[in-house]
């Protein structure tokens, strides 16, 4: 059994910053990609940040200077640290890990950012 428990998010104004955190729990190894998405209301989901083996990471072009993701292996924890946040960054934010093939979800949560 898996279990993929997010915290954080909330009501922020532009400019402020909030911090994401994924933790996955279970019985299986050491997770090598970990991932943040979102979803904004009447759009597809997007990958925001990634991370992988050897701590290579990815960004979406809108995040890029203002997001970082990072991880705790040991604990399979990962987590976003968001700044300079803006009204367009209001979304559900998912995180997301891969393990043998398979797509595991965090419940997701709401990150509103007000002008």
């Amino acid at each position: 059994q898996v279990q993929v428990v997010e915290s954080g998010g909330g009501l922020v104004q532009a400019g402020g910053s909030l911090r994401l955190s994924c933790t996955a729990g279970g019985t299986f190894g050491s997770i090598d990609d970990m991932g943040w998405y979102r979803q904004a209301p009447g759009k597809q989901r997007e990958l925001v940040a990634g991370i992988r083996s050897g701590g290579r990471t990815n960004y979406a072009d809108s995040v890029k200077g203002r997001f970082t993701i990072s991880r705790d292996i040991a604990r399979n924890r990962w987590n976003l640290q968001m700044n300079t946040l803006k009204p367009e960054d209001t979304a559900v934010y998912y995180c997301n890990f891969k393990y043998y093939g398979l797509d595991y979800w965090g419940q997701g949560t709401q990150v509103t950012v007000s002008s």
